[in-house]
Order: structure tokens, then sequence, then C-alpha cells
């Protein structure tokens, strides 16, 4: 049931910046700031791995009321990360690079309104009759379109400060760097419906890098996985 929404967040963006490369010495203030920037948001891209990892792990086979539920929370918690992740930015200030206040407060505005869309994904979820199969697996299919969607914007919520040489001065701290989900994936009965997972400029499947939950490979929206629950599932 859970498929889509996991190969959704596979294939989607994860806020976390993977980047190559190394930046030329001009000053430490590019670097200063990536590392304001990085120790703020750190445990909001934990967050958002968390989160994007519950959804994956979620079991093919679980029980409506048990996706409904797992979803609800996780995309609350991205939601939360994604806010906290903008008052990074902003206590971070404007970045020392051209148009760093322009940067800055898109960013800003882009994490927010990827927030309300996440909460918007909540909503939807936690409308959904779990007692009626077939009508919960047809919601939970929009739910998944609507996820894939706004993956989109998470991609580019932060896409300008990964550019150049300040994506380069972040991708070199620890904060940024994609993190391992410490969510145990769940294992039961037939196979989790996780699709491998990525990263943020790049990725954001495994961890659930989704997240952002973060890690690095733009895979782009994945291979449709059916998302209805299964009378089959057992097959």
């Amino acid at each position: 049931m859970n498929k889509k929404l996991a190969a959704a967040l596979s294939g989607g963006a994860v806020l976390v910046l993977a980047l190559s490369g190394c930046s030329d010495d001009e000053g430490n203030k590019v670097e200063d700031w990536a590392k304001t920037f990085c120790d703020q948001a750190k445990p909001q891209i934990q967050k958002r791995a968390n989160a994007h990892q519950i959804i994956i792990s979620t079991a093919a086979d679980s029980k409506p009321a048990e996706i409904q539920a797992a979803d609800s929370k996780a995309f609350q918690d991205i939601a939360n990360a994604d806010r906290a992740l903008a008052k990074a930015v902003e206590a971070a200030g404007a970045p020392p690079v051209e148009n760093g206040a322009k940067v800055q407060q898109d960013a800003i505005k882009e994490l927010n309104a990827t927030a309300v869309a996440y909460e918007g994904l909540k909503k939807e979820v936690d409308a959904l009759d779990p007692a009626n199969q077939q009508k919960f697996a047809d919601g939970l299919q929009d739910v998944a379109d609507g996820l894939t969607k706004i993956e989109k914007m998470d991609q580019a919520a932060l896409a300008k400060l990964e550019e150049g040489e300040l994506g380069q001065a972040m991708a070199k701290q620890p904060g940024c760097q994609k993190p391992t989900a410490s969510v145990p994936p769940k294992t039961s009965g037939s196979a989790s419906a996780s699709p491998k997972a990525g990263s943020t400029s790049s990725d954001e499947g495994s961890d659930a890098d989704a997240g952002t939950d973060s890690g690095s490979d733009s895979s782009g929206p994945s291979k449709k996985a059916s998302a209805k629950p299964s009378k089959k599932s057992s097959e």
C-alpha cells in the first residue's frame, strides 16, 4: 500500500548537500557561513532522514491504520524540520556571495512553503478512512502524487545555496552531509515498500534521505510502485 509513497521518496531530493569538490581559499567568510548553517541544520536533516525512512520502511502488507499513522507523523516531522531549516538559514545571515540576501530570502521562503505543503499532505492522510481499504488505497495514491510534486519543491529549496563556492563549503561541513537514518527498517511479512533511497542535491532515499531528510542523489520522481493496499499483498 505504501509503495507509491516510498517510490516518491526514493526518487525525491533530500535536503542534504552531497556536493563534490573543494572551495578555493578566498577567505574564511564563506566557510564560516557554511559552518554556522550546517551546525544548525544537522539535527533537522537527521529528522527528515528518519521521517523518510519511516515511510519507506512501512511494509507493503501493513494495515491501513498503521500506514496512516506512520505517514501522518512523518509528514509533520518533515514539515517541522523544513521550518527549522528556514530558521537556520535566517540565523546564519545573508551568505557572503553575490546576491547573498536574495539567495537567503528565497531559501527561507521555499523551505517554509515546502513545510506548508507537507502539512497539507498530513491533512490528506489524516482524512483517509482506513476502514475502507479500496478508498484508502485510492486516497494514498493521490497523496503519493502530491508527494512527488513536493519533492521537487524540496529539491529547489536550497538549490541556490548549493551553487558555487558556497555549496562547496557546505559540502565539506559534517552537518550538511547525508545522514544515516536512526529508525531501524521495519521488516514484516512482505517486502518493505522501499526502493533504494538517495539524497539532496542528489539523492533522497536511502536513509530516507528522504531526507532530508538528506543525501545526495537526485534521482527524480520514481518508478510507479502501486500504492494500493493489498488484498494481494500476501502475494
